[in-house]
């Protein structure tokens, strides 16, 4: 196998939770250190397990981005940094519009290139919400596919 979109095996959420990490440090200069800890086992123990998994394979069959689907949202879309620019995020973004209902994602304000790659997509901002989910001082952009 070479280079595609693969389901995740519960054995493999902490390499999942790697490219989480490196993405999120790479792109969420917002976050604090102490968001990151606080996300960290969230995400490992709860997140991954509510949403439908999909991943990105290299040539080896190492997990270098990954997506996260419930109830036609995108919860969670990340790639490896090492690997951004390479149209990962847009292979598993059509993926999942084409293969998991998505329609809607909601986005951290303050995550300008996540922001620029969805209205891109064809996503428009339809609210706004101070907090993000955890309640935490992070607005989120809640947007939706317009077609």
């Amino acid at each position: 196998m070479k280079n595609r979109i693969d389901y995740i095996d519960k054995v493999e959420y902490r390499e999942v939770v790697d490219v989480w990490e490196a993405s999120v440090r790479a792109t969420h200069r917002f976050l604090k250190e102490e968001d990151i800890a606080y996300f960290k086992p969230l995400i490992l123990n709860t997140y991954l397990d509510v949403v439908e998994l999909r991943c990105y394979r290299d040539e080896n069959y190492k997990i270098i981005g990954f997506v996260g689907v419930a109830d036609g949202n995108i919860e969670m879309l990340f790639i490896h940094p090492a690997h951004r620019g390479r149209r990962i995020g847009k292979t598993l973004l059509n993926y999942a519009l084409k293969n998991l209902n998505v329609t809607k994602v909601d986005v951290n304000e303050q995550n300008e290139q996540a922001v620029g790659f969805y209205k891109h997509c064809g996503f428009e901002t339809i609210g706004r919400s101070e907090l993000d989910a955890s309640g935490k001082p992070y607005p989120i952009l809640h947007m939706e596919l317009i077609k």
